[in-house]
């Protein structure tokens, strides 16, 4: 008999591994445009915000997430009482 297989482990999106990779993608913006001989101020304002663009961004997707989730289970639920009618008028009948 062979063994099930694991179950595959969802990748954990904690705000702080999300906040640690913006940094992280800040400080490399930050470097590559401090080599491309811009000013240290105009550098660090880009790096800074696109960090915060990318957390701000995180955050709106999973509020957006969320309620589409709700929206979605709101729907089908309606399209589920509609389809449990219909089979119970054509089980009257007899179809």
């Amino acid at each position: 008999m062979n063994s099930p297989e694991p179950a595959a482990r969802r990748a954990s999106s904690s705000p702080a591994r999300r906040i640690v990779a913006a940094v992280m993608l800040s400080v490399l913006i930050f470097a590559v445009l401090w080599i491309m001989v811009f000013d240290m101020v105009t550098s660090l304002l880009i790096g800074a915000g696109c960090c915060v663009v990318i957390v701000a961004a995180s955050s709106v997707s999973d509020a957006v997430d969320m309620l589409l989730d709700a929206a979605a289970s709101v729907v089908f639920g309606v399209l589920a009482a509609i389809a449990a009618i219909f089979a119970a008028i054509l089980g009257l009948f007899g179809f």
